[in-house]
């Protein structure tokens, strides 16, 4: 197996728009992919160079931080991780190649989660069935032998100013 290098690390984080603020203005790293999640929470990536991405979730009621033992409990029942964790590493591969790569994890006895490839698209859940001209990226999820999840992950179609449709969240602070 060749991948060609990260296609995104996504991490959670604990306010959507200071996230968007700290990674555009601080490190200068442009906002190209936003996406609403059907459970309320967002995905928002940023490209870091080098074609390659650093993503965000948000989820309104996401677990506070937990330094040492956050991770994502079970993919795609109960995918949410903590705030500050590494909730998976994906890995660019050719689009091509994923039906071959994804068979060739099953072969070698890991369990891919969903056993098939994913499309992901701006559809209200998030996935579709079926590949087509709006599906953004096509995975292969699973977890290494420590649990940790990773994807193989294939960008289908180009990024533009349309693909930013969405407000950054904001947290709710409570004063104490």
């Amino acid at each position: 197996m060749r991948t060609t290098g990260i296609n995104h690390l996504a991490l959670v984080c604990r306010d959507m728009e200071e996230t968007v603020k700290f990674y555009t203005e601080v490190l200068g790293m442009p906002l190209y992919k936003t996406v609403a999640l059907p459970d309320g929470g967002q995905h928002f990536f940023f490209d870091c160079g080098g074609g390659d991405s650093v993503a965000f979730f948000w989820w309104p009621d996401a677990p506070p931080a937990a330094p040492g033992i956050a991770s994502v409990k079970s993919f795609p029942e109960e995918a949410k991780s903590a705030i500050g964790s590494m909730n998976h590493v994906a890995f660019n591969v050719p689009e091509e190649k994923l039906d071959e790569y994804r068979q060739r994890l099953v072969d070698a006895g890991v369990k891919v989660l969903p056993n098939m490839v994913v499309n992901h698209d701006d559809s209200p859940m998030g996935v579709s069935a079926e590949n087509h001209p709006g599906v953004f990226f096509r995975s292969v999820y699973f977890t290494d032998p420590n649990g940790i999840m990773l994807e193989l992950a294939a960008t289908t179609k180009a990024f533009g100013p349309d693909d930013i449709r969405h407000e950054p969240a904001r947290a709710v602070r409570v004063e104490v």
